[in-house]
């Protein structure tokens, strides 16, 4: 088994450990970090395949996006945010690992060059760029599942305000009509009291 065939096993392996425990960890907190470490192995994964702008814009978008998501996921179950800061330290060792796993990663992945293995048999020639490539084949081939998705999503966001959307609230406006319409009787009262001599 060459260099590039264990470092695929070891990667897939790591990624579908993770996958399973986003499904099944109860802990939201556990499963964003499991989340976490699928999209960074799955980057690690295409980085291999010669893929880098889809490899970057998987860990920059979705690493970055997944605590955007975690927020929700706090706000959306009301989670209470002190009694998680109070167990910051309990989930700090898995944080760690995942975090030296993700370095171990990306380690093997951009090292490989260093030892002298060959990342792809695939050999690219000069002035093709990946990422042309990606763009003409979704405005070309793949444009209905590219809108298609496009609209899955905007659904998805929709759905994510309504869900989350407690009611308007309560708020002292003044009506315009109203107040143009208001008379001087209705408002203001005439008290005639006595005159008081010392």
């Amino acid at each position: 088994m060459d260099f590039q065939t264990a470092v695929f096993f070891f990667l897939s392996a790591i990624l579908v450990f993770a996958a399973l425990r986003v499904i099944t960890a109860r802990n939201p907190v556990y499963a964003a970090l499991h989340l976490m470490l699928a999209f960074f192995t799955t980057g690690g994964l295409w980085l291999m395949l010669q893929a880098e702008f889809l490899a970057i814009a998987l860990i920059v978008v979705y690493v970055g996006a997944v605590m955007v998501l975690f927020l929700f996921v706090v706000m959306m179950l009301d989670i209470n945010i002190d009694r998680i800061r109070e167990g910051f330290w309990r989930y700090l060792p898995l944080g760690a690992v995942l975090g030296l796993v993700m370095v171990l990663e990306m380690g093997l992945v951009l090292g490989s060059k260093y030892f002298q293995v060959p990342i792809s048999e695939v050999v690219v020639p000069a002035g093709v760029s990946n990422t042309k490539e990606i763009g003409a084949l979704l405005v070309t081939d793949y444009v209905f599942p590219f809108e298609l998705a496009a609209v899955i999503l905007l659904v998805g966001m929709i759905a994510a305000v309504v869900l989350t959307f407690r009611g308007r609230k309560a708020s002292k406006i003044s009506n315009p009509n109203t107040q143009v319409f208001v008379k001087a009787k209705d408002r203001v009262r005439v008290l005639q009291m006595p005159v008081e001599k010392d």
